[in-house]
């Protein structure tokens, strides 16, 4: 019998790798079969590959036979290109049959490896892929056979593909782990307002509504994820979708002038005022709310925090720093409005770095800011406004604010249900325990507030 309606949390696609590989930064820490992380051993054959088990050995043998070979060959102590073994994964699973895989996305609809789009003409006008393209060529000789190596030609069609079609693999916390081509979930395409989200267990991808679809079979030409992030102005937006690619996004929210520009917004003058001032419009001479007079030097100091923050925020990409983050905001008071995507993603920085200096008190502040401006631009369950909810939560937990804590841990259940599901680790192993926590810290004290 078929369902009436979908409902927002409903899992609309389940599906394993067509081909995948972990991030080579997690080879000490996580098992390349599961993703899982654990204590992973080597394989005894090319001691480069490792697993948390035999099992997982087991059934990796399979396709890692061929490629166990050919690693064993290679120097010792060279690091394999992610994207290399991602090819060479992929070129192996196309010989075995993988040619007439069916990666299904309802019960009757099925993509193949040959429904993809290679983007032939845009990667060869891309100066960067092509470079990138030659270096993998060189690698992929190592890796297969002669007689397994497909024609530059046909490479360069299988590159364009996993360029454009593969998903990045995320863990728990929504930090990339590896790469995966899901033939299935590929058919999905972009809108910077998505009704739908993946998540994964280990390498399973899990597909699931943001919102009720009120129709009894699902068209996936009105179900959108989004293939970036979307704390970034419009114009960032685009340029991005159009490098990684090809396509310009014309959705709704890309034609939404306001919120472009409440995105680069400035602040009024006036301390108490809430309005965002448009600095790259007309000339403004006084705010449109309370009226305070705008100088030509506040547009000036505007745009220099502008650019200071941005030039800050390209070099901590990587790795974020506390002090750094700190400067930033404390220039930025008074300045950038606070829903400015700038001000929001020093927060974010701000906020990682001093939970890695166990600043909790600091941390936690941080994030109740971040917040308010995940609130302007997530949808109500996006899981990453639901994982700051669950951080605030742990943070206020360990500084006994248990009542605060509960309610910002019961604000992420309510999110990571939809988005995650209950089943998932996330929810069960880590959320679970901490509202537990948080109940009972709470009721404790309560009893004591009450002798």
């Amino acid at each position: 019998m078929k369902k009436s309606i979908h409902r927002r949390g409903d899992v609309i696609l389940q599906e394993k790798p067509f081909a995948c590989v972990l991030d080579a930064r997690y080879r000490d820490s996580r098992c390349d079969r599961c993703f899982r992380e654990a204590k992973v051993k080597k394989c005894s054959g090319c001691l480069y590959l490792r697993y948390c088990g035999r099992s997982c050995q087991k059934e990796a043998w399979p396709d890692h036979k061929e490629e166990c070979a050919k690693l064993k060959a290679l120097p010792p102590g060279l690091t394999v290109p992610s994207a290399a073994l991602m090819m060479a994964r992929i070129v192996r699973r196309l010989l075995k049959g993988g040619d007439t895989y069916k990666g299904y996305y309802t019960s009757r609809r099925y993509r193949k490896f040959s429904d993809l789009m290679p983007h032939e003409e845009s990667i060869r006008q891309d100066a960067k892929r092509m470079e990138h393209f030659g270096t993998l060529f060189v690698v992929l000789q190592r890796l297969l056979d002669e007689a397994a190596m497909p024609s530059k030609v046909e490479l360069l069609r299988i590159y364009g593909k996993m360029c454009i079609n593969t998903f990045n693999i995320l863990d728990s916390e929504m930090s990339t782990i590896g790469t995966g081509m899901y033939i299935g979930a590929s058919i999905i395409d972009h809108s910077c307002r998505p009704n739908v989200m993946v998540s994964f267990d280990g390498e399973t991808l899990n597909m699931r509504l943001l919102e009720d679809f009120p129709e009894p079979e699902l068209d996936f030409s009105k179900l959108f994820i989004s293939y970036i992030d979307l704390i970034d102005t419009s114009d960032v937006r685009r340029e991005q979708l159009s490098e990684r690619y090809y396509f310009l996004c014309d959705c709704e929210r890309c034609r939404d002038v306001q919120e472009q520009k409440r995105m680069n917004g400035a602040a009024c003058p006036k301390a108490d005022c809430q309005e965002s001032l448009d600095m790259d419009g007309p000339e403004l001479d006084r705010c449109p709310t309370c009226t305070t007079p705008i100088a030509p030097a506040d547009r000036d100091t505007f745009n220099d925090i502008s650019n200071f923050t941005r030039e800050h925020l390209a070099r901590m990409k990587n790795v974020a720093y506390l002090d750094v983050s700190r400067l930033c905001l404390q220039r930025q008071e008074n300045v950038l409005h606070r829903y400015n995507v700038h001000r929001i993603k020093t927060l974010e920085n701000a906020m990682e770095s001093a939970l890695t200096m166990e600043k909790w008190s600091e941390a936690t502040g941080y994030g109740l800011l971040l917040l308010d401006g995940f609130r302007q631009y997530y949808s109500p369950v996006h899981p990453l406004l639901g994982l700051t909810y669950l951080k605030v939560g742990k943070l206020q937990l360990y500084q006994c604010q248990f009542a605060e804590a509960l309610k910002h841990l019961q604000q992420a259940g309510k999110i990571l249900r939809v988005t995650h599901g209950e089943q998932h680790e996330l929810y069960k192993t880590v959320l679970v325990p901490l509202l537990c926590d948080a109940a009972q810290g709470d009721l404790g004290h309560l009893a004591i507030a009450s002798d």
